[in-house]
């Protein structure tokens, strides 16, 4: 019995102690110390109690709550909530240095002539090595032909043509470009020297020159040249003057090069064409042409001949569109900026001009033909020692019409005949009295002012087909004698208004309309 005892109390007292150690572990857990030390095991305990409690301050670090003691990892910087923070924006990442394949894409995109096998001499002919650079460069969109600075190229007769090559391809011109100067080079004649066709975005810029090299070309057969017909209004005081000219010594080149004379530079049926920074100098015939072209600049760039070169326009255009052309200096033998059919939409401000022949539109009308130029604006030129000022010239038989024409702020110095409008022009050959004429209305001269040293007008309408709509304002022009006759203003069948006083008084200009109200036939529509 006694054994039963003692066995027993003893089971009593270890049952006892079990008790107490359980009721320790629970009394300790509570304190949170087996927490505390093993918090980190359970991070998505943490993150579960974080958005119990729903604050977002809370979620970066997995706790609940701000903790006593210190993390053993390094402190980190808190982020705002997404709802709090400002929207991050993102740093484009700095571009790479190109890559290698990147560079040669864009090396390929430039084709100097000298790689081709161009010596730029002078001597050498270099028309093959131009011709192989067009190629290669004609087949790369917004590609660049290379002419250097510092060589001087021999380039023969040349066409870099379309249609097929591709859009925006830059010529830059920094060398120079010079003609040939033997027949054989011509053959039997060409009409042009350098020639872009059938282009869709070309450009020619650069500080370079083209030198036609005309002078042996002027000398040739001079008298096969037409002769402008405004010449017969200027009468030396002498009275001595020769129905031709003298004929000029011959160079050692005269008598060899064919009669039909190459334009310097022409484009021809393309769109979006630029021309700036560039010389033309001495050209055979026409410096810059633009022939059925869309969309022209044309801007700070020279044209130089000598002012008795025979027939050598600076820019020419015919059946052209959008024409914008300023900021250049032009002297020549002949028209600085000629306007022939089919151009409309031009604009041509702050140019120089001298010598040469003015600004002109037209010739009109040769050979019965039917002409239509529309929306001209020439304004804001400087025009020195010229024959013409701001001109119009037709021919008699022709039709079609010109109309919406503005010359405006145009300073003169002694120009012989600073506005002019001649519906009989006639070049040395002998014409016939026709009746029909190209129509000419809505004419504005605004602001002609300076010097003239023949006379200050000259309106010759045609007598069955009168100017109409011819507006004179702020005209102040004064006489500077000289070796020529002077004489006063002259109008015939010219009818419009005078907006101003003008100096000299024009009283030759019919006020209003045609006795004979005209009505616009056929012939004149365009």
């Amino acid at each position: 019995m006694t054994g039963f005892s003692l066995r027993s109390l003893t089971f009593m007292m270890f049952i006892a102690f079990l008790v107490w150690s359980s009721s320790m572990d629970i009394c300790n857990a509570r304190r949170g110390r087996h927490w505390r030390q093993n918090r980190h095991v359970f991070p998505s305990l943490a993150k579960k109690k974080g958005k119990v409690h729903g604050s977002s301050h809370h979620q970066q670090k997995g706790g609940s709550k701000p903790k006593i003691h210190p993390p053993t990892s390094p402190p980190q910087k808190a982020l705002p909530p997404p709802s709090a923070t400002k929207p991050i924006k993102e740093t484009p990442p700095s571009p790479s240095p190109p890559q290698k394949g990147h560079e040669s894409i864009q090396q390929s995109a430039a084709f100097n002539v000298l790689d081709f096998g161009a010596k730029g001499d002078g001597t050498t002919d270099d028309t093959k090595a131009f011709e192989a650079a067009w190629a290669a460069a004609c087949k790369v969109e917004a590609s660049m032909v290379i002419v250097p600075a510092e060589f001087t190229f021999l380039v023969g007769p040349i066409s870099f043509s379309g249609p097929y090559c591709q859009a925006n391809i830059v010529f830059q011109l920094d060398g120079t470009i010079i003609a040939p100067t033997d027949s054989k080079s011509w053959g039997r004649g060409l009409l042009q020297w350098l020639e872009f066709t059938k282009l869709r975005g070309i450009a020619i810029q650069g500080k370079g020159i083209i030198d036609g090299r005309g002078s042996g070309w002027w000398q040739d057969s001079p008298f096969e040249d037409p002769i402008d017909d405004e010449i017969k209004l200027i009468v030396p005081l002498n009275n001595t003057l020769q129905e031709k000219p003298p004929m000029p010594v011959r160079s050692e080149l005269s008598g060899k090069m064919p009669s039909i004379k190459p334009t310097a530079l022409r484009f021809y049926g393309s769109f979006n064409v630029t021309v700036t920074g560039i010389t033309i100098q001495n050209s055979p015939q026409f410096h810059l042409k633009f022939d059925n072209c869309i969309g022209v600049v044309v801007h700070d760039m020279s044209i130089s001949s000598p002012g008795d070169s025979p027939n050598t326009d600076g820019i020419h255009l015919q059946n052209s569109k959008d024409v914008l052309i300023h900021g250049s200096n032009l002297a020549c033998g002949d028209d600085c900026i000629s306007i022939q059919t089919g151009c409309s939409n031009v604009y041509i401000h702050n140019v120089n001009c001298g010598p040469g022949h003015g600004i002109s539109i037209g010739s009109l009308g040769k050979d019965n033909t039917k002409a239509c130029v529309s929306n001209i604006t020439v304004r804001d030129i400087i025009m020195h020692n010229t024959m013409t000022g701001v001109r119009i010239k037709t021919w008699q038989g022709g039709s079609g019409s010109v109309q919406g024409v503005m010359f405006s702020n145009i300073q003169v110095s002694e120009v012989q005949l600073p506005i002019v409008i001649d519906q009989f022009y006639c070049d040395k050959r002998s014409c016939t009295n026709q009746t029909s004429a190209v129509a000419l209305s809505g004419i504005t001269y605004e602001r002609i002012r300076g010097t003239y040293t023949v006379k200050p007008m000259h309106f010759a309408c045609s007598d069955s087909l009168p100017c109409t709509g011819v507006t004179l304002s702020g005209i102040m022009l004064k006489p500077m004698q000289e070796q020529y006759h002077l004489y006063n203003p002259f109008c015939w069948q010219t009818f419009g208004q005078l907006t101003t006083p003008t100096v000299p008084p024009i009283g030759c200009l019919q006020i209003g309309k045609p006795p004979n109200n005209h009505v616009q036939s056929d012939h004149e529509v365009c």
